[in-house]
């Protein structure tokens, strides 16, 4: 059996490389040898805490599902790969079966296998066995540390799509990390004539403009919230995107939203309850909408992406080898102000 190196993280706060049996790919399966892994917000909370929500890890878990690599093997009824094709990897594998698979909310199936969501192992090692149907070829001018973002991008594309953003909208985003910069592109790419971002931290203030967004707001200002008044005639936004996952954006998405609007909620926060005025809802007849993950938006994310590769390039602020891993981690865990998008690049070759 051949081997490979492994990314395990044993308990909170202690990563390790292990060496494991190299997988062996099914008929319908294609053997990816992964190039580079996003560290993703959610890879961090596992690494903190051992936990996110209900999802405990029990035993040594690999992180990481924001993947891309090469395909070196492919099973003999795989129709769509060639041996040295460049992909991502779509990191849920779901049933098929269940009402949401057969309704095309895929995302929502209760037997979903995710990469790096405990017990199931994610994509931080050399090698990865991916059923066809969960890889896209990516583009040769797309280099593999960019292909990472495909994933995180997804959630934007899919956030929009839920939110019904058409042309002429004004959007907010609260919160400006990965995924709230890159629902940026998302929106615009749906038609969003005005986008206002809003955060704390200069470096994401600055990323937001050049990704195109018409006004950009640190919150720390005592007047924000008129500022984002002002920025949309007094009217507040059509749609507000929730990214940052925090008490008090949330509020405020309540607070500011046109009415008549939709309130996209993406974030994740610590709490699983926060005070919502529910009046509120009722008398601005507010759609609500919650995201989770992503389906069917590998595609769009890829040709969005593509045609913004020179904007999408500073999102990547560090990278990292893979016996750096724990330092990688501990970076991005310490550093928000420096790091947008931290990546791990799995094989010298890249």
């Amino acid at each position: 059996m051949e081997t490979m190196k492994a990314i395990v993280l044993e308990k909170p706060k202690v990563l390790k490389m292990e060496i494991r049996n190299r997988p062996v790919i099914a008929d319908d399966e294609v053997l990816v040898a992964v190039k580079c892994v996003g560290i993703c917000g959610s890879d961090v909370h596992y690494y903190e805490h051992g936990k996110i929500g209900r999802y405990v890890v029990e035993k040594p878990l690999i992180l990481g599902h924001e993947a891309s690599g090469e395909v070196v093997s492919i099973g003999k009824n795989v129709k769509k790969f060639n041996i040295g094709d460049r992909v991502v990897i779509e990191p849920g594998r779901t049933c098929g079966k269940c009402e949401y698979c057969k309704n095309g909310r895929y995302n929502l199936c209760p037997d979903v296998k995710f990469l790096a969501t405990p017990p199931v192992d994610g994509a931080l090692c050399e090698y990865l066995a991916v059923r066809e149907d969960y890889l896209f070829k990516v583009p040769n001018d797309v280099d593999y540390d960019i292909a990472t973002l495909v994933e995180p991008l997804s959630v934007g594309i899919h956030g929009a799509m839920r939110g019904n953003v058409k042309v002429g909208d004004k959007v907010l985003i609260l919160g400006l990390g990965p995924v709230g910069l890159l629902t940026i592109l998302a929106v615009k790419a749906f038609g969003a004539s005005q986008v206002i971002a809003v955060d704390v931290q200069p470096l994401r203030l600055e990323a937001a403009k050049e990704l195109g967004a018409t006004h950009v707001i640190n919150a720390k200002e005592s007047n924000y919230k008129q500022l984002i008044l002002e920025a949309t005639g007094n009217t507040g936004p059509d749609i507000t995107f929730e990214t940052a996952g925090s008490k008090d954006t949330n509020k405020i998405a309540f607070e500011i939203t046109k009415r008549g609007g939709r309130i996209v909620l993406i974030g994740l926060l610590a709490e699983s309850e926060v005070p919502i005025n529910i009046n509120s809802v009722v008398d601005n007849e507010y759609n609500v909408y919650g995201v989770f993950r992503y389906a069917n938006t590998y595609n769009k994310s890829i040709e969005v992406l593509s045609c913004n590769l020179e904007k999408v390039k500073k999102l990547v602020t560090h990278r990292f080898k893979l016996d750096e891993a724990a330092q990688a981690f501990e970076f991005v865990r310490e550093n928000k102000d420096k790091c947008i998008k931290a990546v791990i690049v799995v094989s010298n070759s890249v």
